[in-house]
């Protein structure tokens, strides 16, 4: 199975359900909220190092020093 996610206004999302239902597909629909969310793992998970850091040297990246 795959997905694909379409940011569009309104009435463009309602055809696009419209057409899901008439194709089989299933669909979710995401408010801007939940958008953000998904788009920042996204980002998080393509920059993921698994490089392990100190509490201590996130708080000095953070204080600026």
């Amino acid at each position: 199975m795959s997905a694909i996610i379409i940011k569009a206004d309104d009435q463009s999302n309602k055809l696009l359900k419209e057409l899901a239902k008439k194709l089989g597909a299933s669909f979710l629909s995401l408010d801007d909220k939940q958008y953000e969310d998904f788009m920042l793992g996204s980002i998080m998970d393509s920059e993921k190092t698994n490089e392990m850091v100190s509490r201590e040297s996130i708080v000095k990246k953070l204080k600026g020093k």
